[in-house]
């Protein structure tokens, strides 16, 4: 059964990227570089965190915000939050355009599928804590390494 889990969880990313650039962002206003910073991100956006995040509340009418934040998908920067429903019947993954505000899509999770996400979920915080960790600075171990030569 793990077995299963774990194709499925390895095979959703794959899948996904074999379709090819999704449809639905075809008209964001805002293009973003996967290699950016989130600081970076929230710099270029025109449309703020906090309106971005009634947007997403707003277009599923209403809800609490489980997640999310800034981040670049089929190259446009969009904000998207995962919108718990009220009835309590999984949630809706909502994107917002950083550039204009519209919302680009919408997708409906189970509750089944948010908790199968959630292994990818922190795999994807860890990768982002360590990009904005990166300034190319030496890390404190190589500094006290060079220190000693």
């Amino acid at each position: 059964m793990k077995r299963i889990i774990l194709a499925a969880l390895v095979a959703t990313p794959l899948a996904a990227f074999a379709l090819g650039p999704d449809k639905d962002f075809k008209d964001c206003s805002m293009k973003g570089s996967r290699t950016a910073k989130k600081t970076d991100l929230m710099t270029q956006a025109t449309v703020k965190e906090d309106a971005a995040k009634k947007a997403a509340q707003d277009s599923v009418g209403g809800g609490s915000i489980v997640k999310g934040g800034i981040e670049v998908e089929s190259g446009c920067l969009v904000y998207s939050y995962h919108v718990k429903d009220t009835a309590g019947k999984g949630q809706t993954e909502v994107f917002v355009d950083a550039g204009d505000g519209k919302i680009l899509k919408k997708e409906h999770e189970s509750a089944m599928r948010a908790a199968a996400e959630k292994p990818v979920d922190k795999t994807k915080e860890l990768a982002g804590k360590t990009k904005e960790a990166t300034t190319g600075k030496p890390s404190t171990n190589q500094a006290m390494t060079n220190e000693k030569k």
